[in-house]
């Protein structure tokens, strides 16, 4: 059996309307990450989390800011675009785990509804999706809230 583990990290800005979608979920917030796509942190850094597990390159290499086509469209897409890609060599998710690093709005009661929304692209049990979440403390540009960071770590099998 082929095991392969894959490191994904992202950051955006925050800034005052734009929408906050976190973990493919639409959450109520004042503020919004800035990105050419929906700007989704938690689903770029899984989908670089995958493709860096099979050295596949990253985000950027398969769908760049520059091209239009890419302009604002659903990270769900672009984790399923990713997935695809690590199925196509044979291989499953067998876990993630995760962490977005910022200081409001609060997540954590959002995390149910994005381990069902990742773990459905992915194929996988809600069980096999970690998310947790922590503040910097106020220090740095994610604890003066002018953005925030997400971490994850995926671990692959030869199907």
């Amino acid at each position: 059996m082929g095991i392969r583990i894959g490191f994904g990290i992202d950051f955006h800005q925050l800034v005052e309307g734009r929408e906050f979608w976190l973990g493919g979920v639409k959450i109520p917030s004042g503020r919004g990450a800035v990105g050419h796509s929906d700007a989704d942190v938690l689903l770029h850094a899984i989908c670089d989390a995958l493709l860096g597990a099979l050295a596949l390159g990253d985000i950027g290499q398969h769908f760049p800011n520059t091209d239009p086509a890419y302009a604002g469209i659903d990270s769900k897409i672009l984790l399923a675009r990713s997935f695809a890609l690590v199925a196509e060599r044979g291989y499953r998710v067998v876990n993630i785990d995760s962490t977005v690093c910022l200081e409001a709005p609060k997540i954590m009661r959002y995390a149910a509804g994005m381990r069902e929304t990742i773990a459905g692209i992915l194929g996988i049990g809600v069980a096999d999706v970690s998310i947790k979440a922590t503040t910097t403390e106020t220090m740095g540009f994610v604890g003066r809230g002018e953005g925030l960071v997400a971490y994850a770590t995926v671990l692959l099998e030869t199907r």
